[in-house]
């Protein structure tokens, strides 16, 4: 298994994280894409959400090897167009190091606060499939153009080129459609654990095969607040902390981590989780919420 991480935060604060992540030989960094990462006026304001692109274009300088990667960008955000012009932009001032994650968007508020169109979710998901075409078609070796009803791409020359490979990732928690999108175009997918795991990762493959592409050559990737700690005491304190910090109960919480199947436990309880997700075909996990100190605790005993 293989571990990156996911951070949110000032340019300072991602900064940090990225290199603590690059110091201690973890394969990727990611940012989420959000304009809001507080639903609540009061929260907002002591929330920064920087733009993830313009943050992972700094990363592409200040860090040398890791690879890095935005988990996702709605599409209700950017036309393909800007997506896949800031890829290649990225991907060159990485020197091909950069993944672009896409998605329908989720998060109403957003949308709401900052004008976006929010189209009913068939609706996103069409747009998404759309966006998937079109910037495959819009980072080929040869232009092929791109005809869709939401977007069109002409077949014309398109510079400058990447310097890599932009993988696409797709990711959500989607038990048809989204596994459907990952095998058909993605290089990663980026699958949260359910009881269904097996049945989605068979439809991912399934769709690959139908699109004439590797199934086999599909990264695997899924993500998590993870909390963990050395004894039961001590992570019973760490769970209630976190409780108290969210302002949830701590059933609240037992049953949010349930319901995403977070990874929670002692660290041994978590090597064994992690066994049984590569088992199943997983071979990366993004551990989300940056330098956390559980995070960084976690991150050194697994790599003892």
């Amino acid at each position: 298994m293989d571990f990156a991480l996911q951070a949110s935060g000032t340019y300072d604060d991602v900064l940090a994280a990225a290199r603590f992540a690059e110091e201690r030989g973890l394969v990727a960094f990611a940012l989420p894409d959000h304009y809001l990462l507080a639903l609540d006026e009061e929260h907002a304001k002591t929330t920064p959400a920087p733009d993830a692109f313009a943050q992972l274009a700094g990363l592409a300088r200040e860090t040398s090897s890791i690879e890095l990667s935005v988990l996702v960008s709605p599409i209700t955000f950017r036309h393909p167009a800007v997506l896949a012009k800031s890829a290649v932009t990225i991907d060159r001032m990485s020197g091909g190091r950069f993944s672009l994650g896409i998605g329908t968007g989720w998060m109403d508020r957003e949308h709401e606060v900052f004008g976006f169109e929010y189209p009913p979710r068939s609706e996103r998901f069409e747009m998404l499939e759309e966006a998937l075409g079109y910037v495959t078609a819009a980072l080929a070796d040869e232009p092929i153009g791109f005809e869709g009803k939401h977007y069109q791409l002409e077949r014309f020359p398109l510079a400058p080129r990447p310097v890599g490979t932009v993988k696409i990732v797709v990711g959500g928690t989607g038990a048809h459609k989204t596994p459907y999108l990952a095998g058909t175009y993605a290089d990663e997918y980026n699958i949260y654990p359910g009881q269904d795991l097996e049945q989605r990762i068979e439809r991912a493959h399934r769709a690959a095969e139908d699109a004439g592409r590797d199934p086999d050559a599909l990264l695997l990737s899924s993500a998590g607040f993870t909390l963990a700690a050395a004894t039961q005491d001590e992570l019973d304190e760490a769970l209630d902390e976190r409780a108290s910090n969210t302002g949830m109960s701590r059933d609240e919480l037992d049953e949010y981590h349930a319901h995403r199947n977070t990874p929670v436990g002692t660290y041994d309880e978590l090597r064994d989780q992690f066994a049984e997700m590569e088992q199943a075909g997983i071979t990366r996990f993004y551990f989300q919420g940056g330098l956390e100190l559980s995070n960084e605790a976690l991150i050194d005993a697994l790599s003892e």
